[in-house]
């Protein structure tokens, strides 16, 4: 099938489809007359790289899961080790966001009457952890620094 083709059954520009295979996530077509042609399986490679695109899933770890990837290779174990790792990423930015609205929900009630009153007010220092560790010993609550 004709680049154009494949990038319309798969929902992408032919320059992605293009882009895809120079990265290597995506077999190089065959020539023929000068025009790339691709074979039907590459639909289903095409869709699969959409879907964990969407899913947030970054190219470098598409490859990695693709890497030497048959029709008849089983997907299930390279999924759960896939999986494990994004499943850890998720949980920290989980973390980072809550600190993160924590922040803005502290910020929307500033009433700082200078930058300097409100450094301290964040607890902010070239060494956070001790400024933390002292408002925790003091009973405060203080916002953690977005990493």
């Amino acid at each position: 099938m004709k680049i154009g083709d494949l990038a319309s059954r798969g929902g992408l520009s032919a320059s992605a489809i293009r882009y895809y295979e120079s990265m290597g996530i995506l077999k190089p077509a065959q020539r023929v007359a000068g025009q790339r042609r691709y074979s039907a399986d590459a639909v289903d490679r095409v869709l699969l790289i959409r879907f964990a695109t969407d899913m947030g899933f970054t190219l470098n770890e598409i490859r990695l899961f693709l890497e030497g990837l048959r029709g008849d290779t089983p997907v299930g174990p390279r999924w759960t080790k896939l999986a494990k790792r994004k499943i850890r990423e998720v949980e920290e930015t989980i973390q980072r966001s809550e600190r993160l609205k924590l922040l803005l929900q502290h910020l929307l009630r500033c009433h700082c009457a200078s930058l300097q009153v409100c450094v301290e007010h964040l607890s902010l220092s070239r060494d956070l952890r001790l400024v933390e560790q002292k408002a925790k010993t003091q009973g405060r609550k203080v916002p953690r620094r977005l990493s």
